[in-house]
């Protein structure tokens, strides 16, 4: 990084900001440095101003110390970076200063005769002295950015570690005590991706790591007792099997992970995206439409060929033995339409270019128009075939009935009936594969298509591991350990068909206009402020067989209350009613995932019907916080909150009715617990789902009462206006100042306090 202050080489020196963390504490100080040289346009200035000019330069100067002490510290530690971090500190520091010099009015300010004062004598430095503060600021924020890469690395390379001896192990006893540890890593784990899945600004990226921590969220459990199933019947080919498809798939989820944060390429990097016919009909439509502008922009052989492109991808659609004839037909026949207009259209196109036309011409228009019609009715057409066709399947899935058959099987020890019925999963897993693939195709977002290639692996490769163990269920029909293997694989199954329901409905949403943007169904929570230390006095009052139960549920509730954490702490108005009401659920929650575990301050089932009883009051509380927010909202607006609160509230009634219902013996009580800890769940789930929404439409109101507020002072007081509007701007008193206070927060977003 070059140490001269009065170049362009720091701030174009190729430092790309990737994570909104970075982006999101550079915004204010981008803001308050161009409105300090904005200022310097407008020499004479109050004296009041000048004052107001004097404390945002103080204030960027200390912010900045305060910003590179803890760059400093980061740098102590990690010594790899020691130089490059103390070279961007220095340089931070020294701009900090000069902007502090430059803004003193005590040494800039020269009395005229009117009674203002002239600042900012030198423009030409202070540019130099900005440019310099954000190249520098820049570089610490990316240096630091690497560190939490590293933190991602190093907790992955635990995790192999762990998986290595897992795969390993020879006894039971060995298996409990390094399941134990790889449980804590894989936590860890999942709170790092986690949280830089949530700060990635690429949605591409974003989708890509939330498929990868999906599955290995889904092969934890299975790990559990593919490995379980191994130990108990070491000699069994079928349950070796299964095993290593398992290990194979969590390797290759935490080598996707890598390759997202370090941005490694990969061979697996080019089939991630593989060419979508929407793509290549937005593509085409583009082209089409720019001729209205210039018809030099393309060559009609090149859009042609863009066509035919189109065309043969729609043969994954009329090439399908699930295909109906008359789908077939349907699509050739727009197919071929859309080739006659794109024939018009080439005509016309050279007709225009013959008379040196230098805008479309009517006849053009037409075509163009007509040209991008018939590609509509070719898109629509596609997506009819390949959404009818999920949404049959679904349907006749929905019974699960080759996966009853063989559980049923398997636990008679009917190999014969295991491989007829596994035949029939494998012509539906084909099935469900093939149409994935078609679902990519017209899925609309980028987003969408990651999300569809991963739901068509997950098909490819779990169909197998249901049948290796049912198979190895078959030859051990008596084992427990056997029958619950299976039942996880199955379960797996059964989930990832409701993932393929929400893809669905986003896919429509997509098409018909409801929706922009992908909604992060399959993302793994984000990691909220429970990374405490877990390892309290253990106080177990559930047995084994019940905690393992609870395990998944509770992991569940712990996710969620994490999620909850992190989007409050998106809030700017941190006092706010739902948001300290949102975070005490969260922490309750918590506390009730800890329970599951034999850990924490519940010690007993009734301290968990107590803490049910109180998050319910809470849960209650906040809907009063929420409709009271509502209320504050136009039409339209209000009934989205209002839709979720009613639902908030049927829930919290419910269970506040099942903490306070008495229940005898253990099986009861077992089951009012599962019954709490999932009314728990769902709670957490819409308060999820509310928070996001009501922030944004926060703001909105915030930023629509301040501008009222704005043009009534404008009304009241026109003389005054414009020093009042130049000493708040320059006081950080707006949302996006860059005060201390400000960026201390800005850099609490990105975690670097607690990398050390």
């Amino acid at each position: 990084m070059a140490s001269s202050p009065c170049g362009n080489s720091n701030f174009d020196s190729g430092l790309e900001i990737k994570t909104r963390s970075v982006e999101q504490t550079l915004i204010p100080l981008v803001s308050q440095i161009t409105t300090l040289i904005n200022h310097k346009d407008r020499p004479k200035k109050s004296e009041r101003t000048s004052a107001a000019i004097h404390r945002v330069g103080q204030a960027v100067s200390v912010a900045v110390g305060r910003f590179v002490a803890v760059g400093e510290a980061i740098a102590s530690e990690n010594q790899e970076l020691k130089d490059e971090m103390g070279q961007a500190c220095f340089e931070a520091r020294r701009a900090g200063d000069a902007i502090a010099q430059l803004t003193d009015v005590g040494s800039a300010m020269q009395p005229q005769t009117d009674g203002r004062v002239t600042v900012f004598s030198d423009r030409t430095g202070m540019v130099k002295a900005a440019r310099l503060l954000l190249s520098s600021v820049t570089k610490v924020l990316v240096l630091a950015d690497r560190i939490v890469i590293k933190q991602i690395i190093t907790s992955r390379n635990k995790v192999l570690v762990t998986l290595d001896k897992l795969e390993r192990v020879s006894t039971f006893q060995e298996f409990v005590q390094i399941f134990s540890q790889f449980g804590n890593e894989m936590v860890e784990f999942a709170h790092l991706t986690g949280d830089r899945q949530n700060d990635l600004k690429d949605e591409k990226k974003k989708a890509r790591m939330a498929a990868a921590r999906a599955v290995l969220e889904k092969c934890t459990m299975m790990l559990l007792t593919a490995s379980k199933t191994c130990l108990r019947h070491p000699d069994c080919e079928s349950a070796r099997i299964n095993k290593d498809a398992v290990f194979h798939r969590m390797r290759c989820a935490l080598e996707q992970v890598i390759e997202i944060v370090t941005e490694a390429r990969s061979c697996g990097e080019n089939k991630v995206l593989p060419t979508s016919i929407y793509n290549s009909i937005k593509d085409f439509k583009c082209s089409v439409e720019c001729l209205r502008e210039n018809l030099h922009s393309s060559t009609p052989q090149f859009v042609a060929g863009q066509l035919e492109t189109l065309v043969e991808r729609t043969e994954d659609f009329t090439d399908s033995p699930y295909t109906s004839h008359e789908q077939r037909q349907a699509i050739l026949g727009v197919c071929q339409l859309a080739r006659q207009e794109t024939q018009q259209l080439v005509h016309a196109w050279i007709e225009a270019q013959s008379v040196h036309a230098k805008e479309a011409t009517e006849e053009l228009e037409v075509a163009i128009l007509k040209t991008c019609q018939s590609i509509g009715d070719l898109r629509r057409e596609l997506h009819k075939v390949a959404v009818g066709r999920a949404s049959d399947l679904l349907k006749a899935h929905g019974e699960h009935l080759p996966l009853r058959a063989l559980k049923a099987a398997g636990a008679e020890g009917n190999l014969e009936a295991v491989a007829e019925y596994s035949r029939t999963l494998t012509e539906q897993k084909e099935q469900l594969v093939e149409t994935c693939r078609l679902l990519c195709h017209v899925s609309g977002t980028e987003p969408l298509e990651i999300t569809c290639i991963h739901a068509e692996e997950t098909f490819h490769v779990i169909g197998p591991q249901i049948i290796s163990a049912a198979q190895t269920l078959a030859l051990h029909p008596s084992s427990k350990i056997a029958k619950e293997n299976l039942e996880v694989f199955c379960e797996a199954w059964d989930s990832q068909l409701c993932d393929m329901a929400l893809l669905l409905k986003e896919i429509n949403d997509v098409f018909e206009g409801r929706r922009g943007d992908k909604r992060p169904y399959l993302s793994l929570p984000r990691p909220g402020k429970h990374s405490a230390n877990l390892k309290t006095a253990k106080a177990v009052k559930l047995d084994a067989e019940e905690q393992t139960s609870m395990a998944k549920l509770g992991l569940e509730l712990r996710l969620l209350s994490s999620d909850v954490d992190s989007e409050v702490e998106k809030w700017e108005e941190q006092e706010h009613d739902i948001v300290r009401q949102s975070q005490s659920l969260a922490s309750m929650a918590y506390n009730m995932y800890l329970f599951t575990r034999g850990e924490g301050l519940l010690k007993t089932t009734l301290d968990l019907f107590h803490q049910a009883e109180v998050l319910s009051e809470e849960g209650l509380q906040l809907c009063s916080s929420l409709r009271t927010f509502s209320s504050q909202l136009v039409d339209e607006e209000k009934s989205v909150v209002i839709t979720e609160t009613e639902k908030l509230v049927v829930l919290c009634q419910q269970l506040q009715m099942g903490a306070k219902t008495p229940v005898q013996g253990k099986t009861a009580t077992f089951q009012k617990v599962d019954s709490s800890i999932q009314t728990t769940r769902n709670i957490m789930t819409v308060v999820l789902s509310l928070l996001p929404i009501s922030n944004k439409l926060n703001k909105k109101y915030k930023s629509e009462r301040t501008s009222l507020s704005s043009l009534q002072d404008w009304g009241e007081r026109p003389d005054a206006s414009t020093p009042v509007k130049e000493e708040a701007a320059l006081s950080g008193k707006n949302t996006n100042g860059f005060g201390v206070k400000s960026l201390e927060q800005h850099l609490a977003g990105l975690n670097l306090l607690e990398s050390k």
